[in-house]
């Protein structure tokens, strides 16, 4: 990441283009530090640590959930299927454009993500720092699992993959089941069960856009090919421990197979 972003900020910089996106906002930064004399290497972290967030947050995270739904429709073909004829449907009835809205009305597409996100949520705990709310008398008690009571400003870690695990809340939580997530199943969710986004005041910000990519990546990807499972495609995956985001150890294989159900549109 660090060579690539010095070396595109250079040619940039040679060539003197102006394209009024992140590189030139890059540039931009380096320039007013120089004159303010701060510290060169310093700055240039910071862009690199920014320009490192804006590839996993924007990028990896949507490219993830993505595999990650083709994986198990690739091992449950009825849901593969009911998916697909929805596409088909609305690619049909907004003569073969698909628009903001029409995503959004794709009911089905959004139950599918949804269970994606609860299965393989991209960030596996949450971060937060206990903060005594202002009409809270006593402190926040851990009872009666604990005999403890949480001081202020104590680190707290919440893991988002054991809530989306868990029987109480997930009947037969391993398995890979969007009706889950149908509007009427969706009412009688436990509240702050299901957080593949954070909640509150600090929730991911880039939610509704990184949503909206996963919609668009899999519409365009499943108006012409359907997926099933090869030789190669682990069954049960296993995930890397050291990784930010949730990975899958050795990739997602799948096999895709060119199919015309879309080729009117």
């Amino acid at each position: 990441m660090r060579s690539s972003i010095k070396c595109v900020m250079e040619e940039r910089e040679r060539s003197g283009a102006i394209r009024n996106d992140l590189i030139d906002t890059f540039i931009k930064i380096k320039q007013e530090s120089q004159w303010k004399g701060e510290d060169e290497h310093q700055c240039m972290e910071s862009l690199i640590a920014q320009a490192s967030i804006f590839m996993t947050a924007g990028f990896e995270t949507s490219a993830t959930t993505i595999a990650n739904a083709l994986f198990e429709m690739a091992k449950d073909q009825e849901v593969q299927q009911k998916l697909r004829a929805e596409i088909v449907q609305t690619f049909a009835k907004d003569e073969g454009e698909i628009s903001y809205d029409s995503l959004h009305k794709m009911e089905y597409l959004q139950m599918v993500i949804d269970e994606t996100l609860r299965l393989y949520p991209v960030l596996p705990l949450l971060d937060r720092r206990y903060s005594k709310h202002s009409n809270r008398s006593v402190e926040f008690s851990l009872a009666p699992y604990y005999d403890y009571k949480l001081p202020e400003g104590m680190p707290v870690y919440i893991s988002v993959f054991g809530l989306h695990y868990d029987r109480r809340f997930w009947p037969f939580p391993n398995k890979f089941d969007p009706e889950r997530f149908s509007p009427a199943n969706k009412k009688q969710l436990t509240p702050l069960t299901y957080l593949p986004f954070g909640d509150g005041p600090h929730n991911c910000i880039g939610a509704r856009l990184g949503l909206l990519e996963v919609k668009v990546g899999l519409v365009h990807i499943l108006k012409y090919y359907r997926v099933q499972v090869c030789k190669q495609t682990i069954i049960q995956p296993k995930f890397e421990p050291k990784s930010i985001v949730l990975q899958t150890r050795g990739g997602i294989h799948v096999e895709f197979i060119r199919d015309n159900m879309c080729d009117n549109f």
